[in-house]
C-alpha cells in the first residue's frame, strides 16, 4: 500500500514536468528542440513507469493544458506537434523494451542451452551410473573368480600332497609285498624244493642199495612236491586269481570269501542279486571290484576287530554295486582320508581303482553300526572282458557262503 502511495506520488510530479515540458515545446513553434522530452522518458525508465504510463500523462496534459481555450483551427497541428514529443518522450522506455526483449531471448537460449546441458548431464550420470554397476559387477565376478581360484588351487595342492603320500606309501606296499614273498620264496619254497632234493638224493642212493622203503620215501616226495604246488597256487591267486579270468567276479569272490573264512575265523557271507548283468562288466570293472573287496577285507582282518563280515553285489540303477559291510569298530571316515600322513593306503587305493573306471567309492562308519564300504561301477560303457566264464550262481538271484 505504501509502495503504490509513493509511485502515484512520483508519476503526479512526472506528469507536471510533462505538462510543463510539452507546452514549452508547443509554444516555441516547429523549431524547438525535442531534448526535454527525451529528458521526460529517461525519467519515467528511472521511475519505473511503463509505456502506458506515459500515455496517460500525455492524454491528461492534453486534456488539461493544450486542449482547452485552443481554437478548433489549430487542434490538429498541436495535436500532431504533441504526438512528436511524445513519440521522442517514449524513446528511452522503447530501447528499455528491447534491451528486454534482447535480455529475455538471450536468458531463454541460456534457458534452451541450459536445459539441454542438463539433459545430456543427466544421461552422462546415469550412462556413469551404469558403467560403475557393470564395473562393480565385473570386480565382483573377478573376486569371486579370484576366490574360487584360490580355493581350486588350495584343492589342487592337497590333492598333489595326497598323491605324493599315495605314491610313497604305494612304493613302499609294493616293496613290502616283495620282501613278504621272497621271504616266502626263501623260507619256504626254497627249503621245500632243498628237502625234495634231499629226498630224491636218498631215493637215488637207496635205489642203488635196497628198494626197501623206497614207497614210502616216494609219498613223502610227492607230499613235498604237492605243498609246492600249493604254494605256488596261492601265491599266484594272491597276485592275480585264475578265477577272476577264467569263471568271472562271483567264483573269484566266493572262493576268495571261503579262504579268508578259514585264515581269519571270521563269519562270512557272499551275497549276489545280479539278474545275469555281471556279465556286462568288462575285465578292469572286475578287477576293480576284486580288489575293493580283497583289499577291505583285508582291512577288516586287521583293523575292525569284527566277528562278521557281509559280501554283496546288487544290481542299481546303470550299474552294479559291491557293498563290504562289517560289525567291527569305526573310525572318522574324513579324518583317514584326508589326513597329510595317511597310514590307510587301502581305503585311498581302493577310491583310486573305482574313479579309474568311471565308477564312486564311499566310506560309511559309525559307533555301533561298523563300517560299510561302497564301490558302484556303471555297465554299458565297455565291452566284455575276455575269459569271463559264466558260474550257475552268479546269475541267481542269491549265492551264499
Amino acid at each position: 500500500m505504501k509502495s503504490a502511495s509513493i509511485m502515484k506520488r512520483k508519476s503526479s510530479g512526472l506528469s507536471r514536468r510533462y505538462q510543463a515540458a510539452l507546452c514549452h515545446y508547443l509554444g516555441q513553434g516547429p523549431s524547438a528542440s525535442l531534448e526535454p522530452a527525451a529528458g521526460v522518458g529517461r525519467q519515467a525508465v528511472a521511475l519505473g513507469l511503463e509505456t502506458l504510463d506515459l500515455a496517460l500523462i500525455h492524454e491528461q496534459a492534453l486534456l488539461t493544458r493544450v486542449l482547452p481555450g485552443c481554437p478548433a483551427t489549430g487542434r490538429n497541428r498541436l495535436v500532431k506537434r504533441a504526438g512528436t514529443f511524445f513519440a521522442e518522450a517514449i524513446l528511452p522506455l522503447e530501447e528499455t523494451h528491447r534491451a528486454a526483449l534482447e535480455a529475455n531471448v538471450r536468458l531463454s537460449r541460456a534457458n534452451r542451452t541450459l536445459n539441454q546441458r542438463t539433459v545430456e548431464l543427466a544421461t552422462s550420470n546415469r550412462e556413469l551410473k551404469k558403467e560403475i554397476a557393470q564395473r562393480q559387477a565385473v570386480e565382483e565376478t573377478l573376486r569371486q573368480s579370484e576366490q574360487h581360484s584360490t580355493r581350486l588351487l588350495e584343492q589342487s595342492r592337497r590333492l598333489q600332497e595326497q598323491l605324493r603320500q599315495l605314491s610313497r606309501q604305494i612304493l613302499s606296499a609294493q616293496e613290502e609285498e616283495r620282501k613278504r614273498i621272497s621271504r616266502e620264496l626263501h623260507d619256504v619254497i626254497a627249503q621245500v624244493l632243498t628237502g625234495i632234493n634231499v629226498q630224491l638224493a636218498t631215493l637215488k642212493t637207496e635205489a642203488t642199495v635196497s628198494t626197501k622203503g623206497l614207497t614210502r620215501n616216494i609219498s613223502r616226495t610227492q607230499r613235498l612236491v604237492e605243498k609246492s604246488v600249493d604254494i605256488v597256487h596261492r601265491f599266484a591267486r594272491e597276485l592275480r586269481p585264475a578265477l577272476l579270468d577264467d569263471l568271472g567276479l562271483i567264483p573269484a569272490l566266493h572262493s576268495y570269501l571261503k579262504e579268508f573264512a578259514k585264515r581269519t575265523g571270521l563269519r562270512a557271507s557272499l551275497m549276489a542279486f545280479t539278474s545275469g548283468r555281471i556279465e556286462e562288466l568288462d575285465s578292469a570293472g572286475r578287477t576293480a571290484l576284486y580288489r575293493v573287496a580283497q583289499e577291505a577285507l583285508n582291512n577288516v582282518a586287521r583293523h575292525a576287530q569284527a566277528s562278521r563280515v557281509e559280501a554283496s553285489i546288487l544290481k542299481v540303477a546303470h550299474g552294479l554295486r559291491l557293498q563290504i559291510k562289517d560289525d567291527g569298530k569305526s573310525f572318522e571316515v574324513e579324518q583317514v582320508l584326508h589326513a597329510k600322513k595317511n597310514q590307510r593306503l587301502g581305503l585311498l587305493g581302493m577310491r583310486e581303482r573305482v574313479e579309474m573306471v568311471g565308477g564312486q567309492f564311499t566310506v560309511e562308519s559309525a559307533p555301533g553300526q561298523g563300517t560299510t564300504i561302497q564301490a558302484q561301477i556303471p555297465l554299458g560303457n565297455g565291452l566284455r572282458g575276455g575269459g569271463g566264464g559264466k558260474l550257475t550262481h552268479e546269475a541267481s538271484p542269491r549265492s551264499t557262503i
